[in-house]
């Protein structure tokens, strides 16, 4: 099932964006208009790379640890989370293509060894695939400067090293790993099914030109047109749910297939050699309608298998709940003023849910305030993107930050505890949207997917897609902010006096 036109895809397919019909007297107007915005924006602004040699100059400063591994090919889905009891504690994963990574070298001190999945999707000339990598993030407070500042962007980063390389049926848009065993994973391609790996199972693959594709251990079907990105799986129970282009959203239990931790695999008597290496076939137990249009993401209620939302390009943000039917239960018609890319459901608050859209925003929406004939505004909306939203994740380890990446290649962190608050630190700048705390510039093109590590606090790896800026490949970081950024003001500024205090008892010493 390998992509049917690999060669005219030179990078990784728009978020479900489809381009409004405009009439060529409009079309012309909106080119002279943005001609003239960026002449007159150009002495203003510095460019792509002014910015990034800026970011890189202050990474010493910002961050107590960060790994830049560079991607031949794009991707545009990564992962990081807990493999096993045997394994390391971060786990990496992405998806999409190119040649393999090479093992590299361990750094030698105080390391927390950490795995990621990710994504690669390539041109035809090799397999696209799903990579599973270990990655070497120090413990906080230990890396020299020198460590996390002195990186070749070009180059493959010391500190991650390839674990297993799975070759998957066409390109990888979506990955997402079961909270409870999160060696099974869920991915999406260009197809209406959803595939589900027991990536420990699967055998370590070269993805050379020519060869097979992987052999998924499940394989949930129950879509009726593509179903690219929208996906997730249950932090409760085995069960998954997916979004797609028939406007609908499917939903999956996999809990009779799963025992001892892995996948079983059941063959069927009668069944060709064929049939049995793909895996066994899983139906839905509900199909749920309301969108009317492409559904781009979905997630599930923290406390609820039978509870999950939606979003889409017809602007909704939909609620579900399969104990009462296959329809609506909350649909927020006007969500945004644009198409909805992505969604999440606060873990540690259940009313609380994330979206963030092509109109540049993340809204926050309080479901206590939803009401079933679609009227709901929400509490708050953050402003501090240049271009569509395409990922937004609450943080693991506070309830009220979460944050937000687009195409403006930034990824942003926020804290709604400090909206309207008017104490701030005197270096805040007064344009600085509101709850804004921190900036991740360090990816030059879009960022595509970003995820929180819920093992190593204030961890995150994130991926863009370069193609826009470099012609191709992308870039994978693995980064943790400076502790003295998230901290309690009052804790940072007492610790500061203690250092004070420390140094000038050592000074006046003869």
């Amino acid at each position: 099932m390998e992509s049917s036109q690999p060669q005219q895809q030179q990078g990784p397919k728009k978020r479900g964006r489809k381009p409004k019909p405009k009439d060529e007297k409009e079309q012309q107007q909106q080119q002279q208009s943005a001609g003239k915005m960026k002449e007159g924006k150009k002495a203003q602004q510095p460019s792509v790379d002014e910015k990034y040699t800026q970011w890189k100059s202050l990474v010493p400063v910002l961050y107590d640890w960060l790994a830049n591994h560079n991607l031949v090919w794009p991707s545009l889905s990564c992962r990081s989370y807990s493999f096993s009891p045997r394994a390391p504690p971060f786990f990496l994963g992405w998806g999409g293509g190119g040649a393999g990574d090479r093992s590299l070298s361990k750094l030698p001190t105080r390391i927390d060894s950490v795995s990621t999945s990710q994504s690669r999707q390539t041109d035809g000339s090799v397999p696209n695939t799903l990579v599973i990598a270990n990655c070497e993030v120090v413990k906080p407070r230990v890396a020299a400067a020198e460590h996390i500042s002195q990186f070749n962007e070009e180059a493959r980063s010391p500190f991650v090293k390839k674990y297993k390389t799975l070759i998957h049926p066409g390109e990888v848009n979506r990955i997402r790993e079961l909270p409870q065993n999160s060696k099974i994973v869920a991915t999406h391609t260009d197809s209406p099914d959803v595939l589900i790996w027991d990536v420990e199972a699967q055998p370590n693959r070269h993805a050379v030109l020519g060869a097979t594709h992987s052999r998924p251990d499940l394989i949930l079907t129950g879509h009726q047109d593509n179903a690219e990105f929208a996906l997730a799986m249950c932090p409760t129970e085995p069960y998954v749910i997916s979004g797609g282009k028939d406007k609908s959203v499917v939903l999956w239990s996999i809990q009779d297939h799963i025992s001892g931790g892995s996948i079983v695999k059941q063959n069927k008597p009668g069944e060709g050699n064929d049939k049995t290496a793909e895996g066994p076939s899983v139906g839905p137990r509900g199909i749920f309608c309301g969108h009317e249009d492409t559904v781009e993401d979905v997630a599930f209620c923290p406390s609820s298998v039978q509870e999950f939302c939606s979003v889409g390009d017809d602007s909704c943000l939909i609620l579900w709940d399969a104990r009462v039917g296959t329809g609506p239960t909350i649909k927020v018609e006007k969500a945004h003023d644009a198409d909805l890319h992505c969604v999440d459901w606060n873990p540690h608050d259940d009313n609380l849910i994330l979206t963030g859209s092509a109109d540049n925003t993340v809204r926050m929406f309080d479901r206590r305030n939803l009401t079933s004939n679609g009227v709901g505004s929400p509490i708050y909306k953050f402003e501090g993107h240049r271009a569509a939203v395409l990922c937004v994740q609450w943080s693991p380890d506070k309830s009220s930050v979460f944050g937000s990446s687009a195409e403006d290649g930034l990824l942003n962190i926020w804290d709604y505890d400090k909206v309207g608050k008017k104490v701030e630190r005197p270096s805040k700048s007064a344009s600085t949207p509101a709850g804004l705390f921190f900036q991740h510039a360090g990816h030059r093109d879009k960022v595509v997917d970003f995820h929180w590590n819920a093992s190593d606090p204030w961890t995150v790896v994130s991926v863009s897609d370069d193609c826009d800026s470099t012609g191709g490949g992308g870039t994978l970081q693995i980064w943790r902010m400076s502790d003295l950024i998230y901290r309690p003001e009052e804790e940072v500024l007492a610790e500061l006096e203690k250092f004070k205090s420390h140094v000038i008892s050592c000074s006046s010493k003869p």
